[in-house]
Order: structure tokens, then sequence, then C-alpha cells
């Protein structure tokens, strides 16, 4: 019974594998064929956009050209006196001349009727002069606007080209005649040819007017009506004979301006991919018709590799299935661990707050001896005082009491500093907090806690001080800062013949520095590096933790500074380097 379930269990999977195979070929096939039109969509779409610009530029080019010749006064005169002989010659002379540097193919003036007065192929056998052009609508056009822009099939030499049209006015705005430029693209069509697919410039009537291969010219894209052929008949703009259909299918519409069409073109039934372009100043289409030569290569590759992905993950599946009980028993396990290091860490983080904290009152435990002297000088100069007062009361000296009291009041505000220094120093600031500060006022916070130690070990003080290096920060934790680096200079200096202490702070650009400089001995090379780790250090055994340095270099940090340690001439120089604050 086992065996039959396993065999038919086989069974299912090799036909799930088979119909998977299947599925992802066709899926392939489809996607490869969908993403291959849209990449020479978006091809033929960059293509499209250079030949219209390219066309744009060169239309552009003589667009001004009758415009700027409607100007001149001797076209002007001729127009108002038409059987002026001399002007007529000085003027086809002159549109010969201007048509060779302007590279156009004719330049014509036409009177107010569209009879040729003058033109630039006066010498030609076709030349203008003498015909009327009235019919035309580039004529008309502008008559009635001014300006006009039309393509045609030439009436005179039967060659294409583009005419360009401006009016010429006299003072008073009324017509004299019309100035033509004729442009007949030829070169432009060369440039073309070398270009891959098919281009076709079709007109409003959907006749194609350019394109990089000639048998595709004067095709018609779209069947005429009857109006469209009474029009084109009337203005004489191409040979009715000549305009031949160019029938065309749909196959797919890929996109807005993209389609599969089957055409039956002047090379036979084709499949192409047929893009569009409007050019909205001219009226005009841009087509691009290329064969999709690459499709089905395209489509092959992408079934062979969906078939191969396909094959590797279903092996990949089965092994995977078989790996899923040993990764259920590696999650767990990786679960209890996590929590075990969760539960790890945070009884290291608050081994190492109690760290801080311990060092914060080893150094107030330091100072506390110095302070208990410094405290019991001027209690016993109270009692003194007090004794006296006593016999001054009796005697009734009122004015020496008052003096008393007060030298008893100014003992009282100094005991008051120094213990509620000790009390602020002592406490957790608020996390966070930041304030302007000067640095010379909590140097001298600081000195003023150590000051009986530095007169009883007898260490010269020296202070170079800028009073404007303002920082930004935390008073309590920048004078714990403070205090370590000077607690770390008195200890180095306690053996020392010559005890210096000299400190430095100044402003630089937009950075204030103090330095702590000590003269005792400076610190062994192979312990530079470490002398910001925690629990490193180079005092004997008892006598320091090794948190002081590490936990003043993470307070600097915090503050956006840093903490540099180095050797000067005759100790150690620790520098502090901290942003200075923006002016109030």
């Amino acid at each position: 019974m086992s065996e039959r379930r396993g065999r038919y269990r086989v069974l299912l999977i090799v036909l799930l594998i088979g119909v998977g195979l299947l599925l992802s070929i066709w899926l392939a096939g489809r996607y490869a064929e969908q993403r291959a039109w849209e990449l020479r969509s978006q091809e033929a779409q960059g293509q499209l956009q250079l030949y219209a610009q390219s066309l744009h530029t060169l239309v552009e080019r003589f667009r001004s050209v009758p415009e700027v010749l409607a100007l001149d006064s001797d076209i002007r005169s001729l127009l108002r006196a038409p059987d002026d002989r001399l002007l007529r010659k000085k003027l086809n002379q002159r549109l010969e001349q201007l048509n060779a540097a302007a590279g156009s193919t004719v330049l014509y003036l036409l009177d107010s009727q569209g009879e040729t007065l003058v033109a630039s192929n006066w010498r030609d056998w076709s030349s203008f002069v003498g015909n009327n052009y009235a019919f035309r609508p580039y004529f008309q056009d502008a008559v009635r606007q001014s300006a006009g822009r039309y393509f045609a099939v030439g009436v005179t030499t039967g060659i294409p080209g583009y005419f360009l049209s401006h009016a010429v006015l006299d003072e008073a705005g009324a017509l004299l005649g019309v100035l033509v430029v004729k442009l007949e693209l030829e070169e432009l069509q060369r440039e073309w040819a070398s270009q891959s697919g098919v281009l076709l410039v079709a007109d409003s009537y959907s006749v194609v007017i350019l394109s990089n291969k000639p048998a595709w010219r004067f095709r018609v894209l779209s069947e005429l009506s009857e109006q469209a052929r009474a029009e084109l008949v009337e203005v004489r703009k191409y040979a009715e004979q000549a305009l031949q259909p160019l029938p065309s299918t749909l196959r797919r519409q890929i996109d807005g301006d993209s389609q599969w069409r089957r055409v039956e073109g002047p090379d036979g039934p084709r499949d192409y991919l047929w893009q569009r372009l409007a050019l909205e100043g001219e009226g005009w289409t841009l087509h691009l018709l290329l064969e999709p030569q690459t499709l089905v290569d395209s489509v092959r590759s992408y079934r062979l590799a969906a078939a191969g992905v396909w094959m590797t993950l279903a092996f990949l599946l089965l092994f995977l299935a078989q790996r899923r009980k040993n990764q259920r028993l590696q999650a767990g396990i990786r679960e209890r661990l996590e929590r075990e290091v969760a539960l790890r860490t945070a009884e290291l983080r608050e081994a190492q707050e109690g760290l801080v904290h311990a060092a914060k009152m080893a150094a107030l435990g330091q100072m506390s001896a110095a302070m208990a002297h410094e405290i019991n000088q001027p209690l016993t100069a109270m009692q003194m005082q007090l004794g006296s007062l006593r016999l001054l009361l009796d005697s009734g000296r009122q004015a020496d009491v008052r003096e008393g009291l007060q030298r008893i009041d100014g003992l009282l505000q100094r005991m008051a500093g120094l213990t509620g220094h000790l009390k602020t120093f002592a406490r957790k600031s608020p996390a966070g907090l930041s304030e302007r500060l000067r640095l010379n006022d909590v140097l001298e916070q600081a000195l003023q806690l150590l000051a009986p130690r530095i007169r009883s070990e007898h260490v010269e003080l020296n202070c170079e001080i800028e009073h404007d290096a303002m920082v930004l920060g935390d008073a309590i934790r920048l004078e714990q800062v403070l205090l370590n680096l000077l607690h770390n200079a008195l200890d180095a200096m306690a053996s020392a013949e010559s005890r210096q202490l000299h400190i430095r702070i100044q402003r630089q650009a937009d950075t204030c520095l103090l330095s702590v400089a000590d003269s005792g001995g400076g610190i062994a090379a192979e312990a530079l590096a470490h002398v910001f780790e925690p629990f490193f250090t180079t005092k004997p055994v008892g006598a320091g933790l090794g948190l002081g340095l590490a936990v003043s270099y993470g307070i600097v940090r915090e503050l956006g500074g840093s903490l540099e340690a180095a050797n000067g001439e005759r100790g150690a120089i620790f520098t502090l380097r901290l942003p200075a604050a923006p002016a109030a």
C-alpha cells in the first residue's frame, strides 16, 4: 500500500513538472514577443524623433527667407511698376545670387494676381517667369494670412517640392505680391536612404510625399474620398495616375502609436512594426516601418531560458522540501539563541552603565579627601569667628559684630559652592540636554573641584584662554570629561620633579579646541593607540578602572566632537575638539 502511494506521488510530481514546463515555455514565448515589440517600438520612436528634428531644422532654416525679402524696397518698387525692365533684370540677378547663397531650389516673386514677375531660375528652360500660380494654396494662404506652406509636384518642372510663401505689403498694409521659396528636399531623402526600415512622410491627405525608399513615394496610406480627390485635382498637387494605394491589415495594436501590420508594399507582403509621429506645424505624419527580424530568435531564446529556469526551480523545490524539517529545527534553535543573546546583551549594557557611573563616583572619591580638607579650613575659621563675636557682643561693639558676620557669610558661601558643585557633578544629567556653554566657565568649575589637590601637590598651572570659545553641550557631562583629563594629568605628574599643567582654549574657524598638557613624561608608544579603550589603564592595580578616558571619548563623540591623545616635549597632550556654537 505504501509503495503504491509512493508511485502515485512520483507520478503526480512528474505530471506537475511537465505541465509547469509547457506552461512556462508558452508564457515565456508570449512575454518575449511582447517585450521584443515594446523594445522595437521604443527604438522606432527615438528614430522618428530624429527624423522629425532634421526635417523641422531644414524647414525652419528657409522659413524666414521670403519674409525678409518681402521688406526689400526694390521688390516693392517692381510690384508697383511691373513693366520696369531694368528693375526686373536687376531683381532676377539678385534672386539668382540669393538662391545660390541660401541653398534653396527656386526663389520667385508673384504679383497680386499670382503671375511670376522675377525668379532665380530666369535663365533656365523651366523658368517660372510669366507663369501664373494663383491656383496654388501657398499663394492663397499668403493672401489670406500673410504666409503659407505647401508640398506639391511642380507644375512647370514636374519635380516635387515644399513651397514657403510670404506676402509683400505696402506701408498701408495692402497686398502688393507674394514671395515664394521652393525646396525640393531631395538631399534630405538621400541622407535617409542609408537608415534602417522604411521611412514615410505623409501629408494631410495620407499621401506619401517623402521616403527613403523611392518605390514607396506617392503611395496612399488610406483610401481617398471623392472630395479629397477633387481637391487634389483642383490644385494640381499630384499626378492622379501616380497615386497608388498601400494596402495593410492590422494584426495587433501594441500601444497608441505602434501597430503590427501586414503590408502589401512594393517588396511584397511583409509584417512590419508600424510606428507614427505627427508633425503638428506641417500637418504631416512620419511613419517608420521596421521588420521584426529578431523576434523569432528572441522568442526561442526566452523559451529555452524559461525551460531551464523551470527545471532548475523544480529540482530546487524538491531539494528545499527535503530540507524543510531541518530548517524548522534550525529556526527553533536560532530563536532560542537570539533570546539568549538579547538577554546577555541587556545584562552587559546594564553592567556597562554601572561601570560608567562607578568611574564617575571614583572621580568623586579621589576628590573627597581634598574637599574634606578644603571644607575643614573654613569650619575652623568659623569657630574662631564665633568665639570672637561673643566677646564683641558682650562689649557692645555692633559694627565689629556685623563685619564678623559678613566674613562668616563669605565662608559659608564658599562651602556651599564646593558642596553644591559636588552634588551637581554627582547627579545624572538628563539625556539630550544641550545648551550654549563657554568652555572657560566649564574649565573653572572643574578646576574649582581640583583646586585643593593642585595646591597640595604644588602643581604650576598655566592657562591660555580665548573667552569667546562657545560650544553647545551638557555642562555636567563636559565637566566630567575635563575632570577625567585633569585627574589623569595630575596622576601622571605625581612622581615628576617639575609639575606643570598647561591648559589652552582657542577657537579655530568653526571649531573650539581645549588641550591639556602635562609634564609627566608622556604615554608609551605601544599604549598610545589603546588609551580610549574600555578597561585599558597604565596605572597600578587598584588605582583605576580604565574607564575614565573611554567614558570621556563616548561623551565627546555624542557632542559631535573628537578627543585625541599625543605626546609632547615633556609629557602627554590630550586635545578636545568641539563644534563652535552658532552666534546667538
